[in-house]
């Protein structure tokens, strides 16, 4: 049994395990210590000091997040002294804070705002320094906006770019009343090493940092008579969107999301998830063939582990960070990409619309994609593929926009081609998903039969620990596929990019070596990504991706390669994976980027 310490609260006796601070100790006893510097996911700093207790026989009041808990102690939360430095902290943030708040996208959802209202600030105790100060705010990127008259600086963004994402594109500058956040010689996010993850912004406990909001645009085009608007979904935003309309977390809200895009005047509600289905083919197949022309035709230009390239985040980390191994990326665009291509393509044709007059939008759980779907290299279909992303957040704000009661609106599918999709795809959202999927269509092709998992749950590959390791030995398969006859597949999985540069090191030193990898740019993979519902914390992505799984075991098929959809795209239109046809508007390449 682990070593316990017995402390009193608030009069009140507790046990925790040793090495658990005071913060955790409170937590057991339902009492709220309020914080801003602090996250669950991120190392303790002690910056902001609004956790402040009292400690019998200690001098100063002390910061609850950082102080171990230790036998013997008496503690006290609530005292007139703990109070009024609560108090004064927060003021002091507020004299050089932009508090504006109606104007602000984070209001009534902002941690500062939140604790302003619970201590009563009825005056001004000290002097608005906001006038004074040189504020910049920064636009340039496609997804996230930086604005440094909200910052307070916990520290929490520069905390997770360093720890959860290994990126540290941004860090503290200067000192004193100078001190601010910054990037690297001060340029716009837009120019430096950031990813785009978002994973700052799920972070921010104010408005300091948001994502870049396309909703007035995806508005205009909806109430546009020349345009018909597309829209897609991705498999994450469907267990999530319901957190910001006022349901739990890990509630699938699928059919009502649905209705809800109808209602809001899409003119075609479709599935990310459908493209998340033909990624599996075409993936599948280039993985398959790669091990081919790499283990038996001896062919040394062939990359092998063979990457998964659906998270932009990740793709953009590659292109900073480990240049040399972009070859060894999936040519395969990102689902969204491939929708997007598609729509005014195929789509087009088969519903007999302008591709020029079509308007392609993509809800996402990541604001990396807003940067994706702007990239050059995303316009095979003659067009820009995708021509607006918006986040899961943003999804809510034109639902309470629009006046809907989001709990009592009845189910609704998606709309005819390019709506249907598997259980395969929907696990896309979690990490290990991508894997998952497609080791169920690239075992069941080369063998001719289902992989060996209970009810097809690929088990290994499932979880939140950082890197995950599995294998699967081909035998008995089919002739055409006898050359892999006895090959143990060997596969990793790595979520949150500081996992990533951990896989990636491993694999440059030679310290691993795997035939397939998939890693997914945010913690818990889509589910926590960078655009969902604010908090996202452990216990929430774990309820998340129990949702996921949950989804999946419910639908009526459960392989990519079954979607009839997809053997009716590759029909009519692509012929076959790695085709000609999918080569041109389905697959794509990358780019070496500056590592500052």
């Amino acid at each position: 049994m682990a070593n316990t310490v017995n402390l009193k609260i608030d009069g009140i006796d507790v046990s925790v395990e040793a090495g658990k601070t005071v913060l955790d100790a409170a937590k057991e006893l339902n009492i709220h210590i309020p914080t801003l510097c602090y996250h669950e996911d991120l190392c303790v700093a002690g910056n902001c000091r609004v956790c402040v207790v009292e400690q019998e026989g200690a001098r100063n009041l002390v910061a609850s997040c950082a102080m171990p808990a230790q036998e013997g102690m008496v503690i006290n939360t609530n005292t007139l002294k703990v109070r009024n430095a609560r108090k004064h902290i927060v003021e002091l943030l507020l004299s050089e804070h932009n508090a504006d708040c109606t104007k602000c996208y984070k209001n009534k959802n902002c941690e500062l705002q939140d604790l302003a209202s619970d201590l009563v600030q009825t005056e001004q105790l000290y002097i608005d320094l906001v006038e004074e100060k040189e504020y910049t705010k920064d636009q340039q990127s496609p997804s996230i906006i930086k604005d440094d008259s909200r910052c307070i600086r916990c520290q929490r963004c520069v905390r997770t770019c360093n720890e959860l994402q290994h990126v540290s594109a941004l860090g503290v500058a200067y000192k004193g009343d100078h001190m601010k956040i910054s990037t690297f010689f001060e340029n716009p996010m837009y120019d430096v090493v950031c990813t785009n993850c978002g994973q700052c912004i799920n972070r921010c406990p104010t408005g300091a940092l948001i994502e870049k909001n396309y909703i007035d645009q995806v508005w205009d085009a909806i109430h546009d008579p020349e345009k018909h608007v597309i829209v897609q979904t991705a498999p994450a935003t469907r267990i999530a969107l319901g957190e910001d309309l006022g349901m739990e977390p890990g509630e699938i809200v699928t059919g009502k999301m649905a209705a809800s895009l109808r209602k809001l005047g899409f003119d075609s509600v479709l599935d990310t998830d459908f493209t998340a289905d033909l990624t599996i083919m075409e993936e599948g197949t280039e993985l398959l063939t790669r091990l081919k022309k790499a283990l038996v035709d001896g062919d040394t230009s062939v990359k092998v582990p063979m990457f998964t390239s659906c998270s932009p985040g990740w793709i953009k980390f590659i292109e900073h960070q480990y240049p040399e191994y972009l070859d060894n990326l999936s040519t395969c665009k990102s689902p969204q990409q491939m929708f997007g291509a598609l729509a005014k393509t195929y789509y087009a044709q088969k519903k007999n619309l302008d591709p020029s007059k079509i308007v392609s939008v993509s809800i996402m759980p990541c604001t990396a994609k807003k940067f994706e779907a702007a990239r050059p290299e995303m316009r095979d279909s003659g067009y820009q593929d995708v021509d607006l992303g918006i986040t899961t957040r943003e999804l809510a704000v034109m639902i309470k926009q629009a006046g809907m009661d989001f709990e009592t609106l009845p189910d609704e599918g998606f709309d005819s081609l390019m709506g249907e999709s598997t259980g395969a795809a929907v696990i896309f959202g979690a990490t290990g998903g991508v894997m998952e999927a497609a080791l169920r269509t690239a075992y069941e092709l080369v063998t001719g039969r289902e992989v060996p998992f209970e009810n097809l749950d690929i088990t290994p590959v499932r979880g939140m620990e950082g890197v995950r390791e599995a294998s699967i030995k081909l035998e008995g398969l089919l002739p055409d596929w006898s050359f892999l006859e006895g090959v143990e597949l060997k596969t990793a999985v790595a979520h949150g990019l500081t996992n990533a540069h951990q896989i990636m090191e491993a694999i440059k030193k030679g310290e691993a070596s795997y035939h397939f990898v998939e890693v997914m740019g945010c913690p818990g993979g889509c589910i926590g990504g960078g655009g969902q519902p604010i908090p996202t914390t452990p216990e929430i992505r774990k309820k998340r991706a129990e949702a996921i799984y949950r989804e999946d075991s419910g639908m009526k098929i459960r392989k990519s390669h079954e979607n009839p959809e997809i053997q009716q795209i590759y029909k009519e239109f692509l012929g076959e994976p790695l085709g000609h046809k999918s080569h041109e508007l389905l697959h794509t390449h990358y780019t070496k980027r500056k590592r500052h």
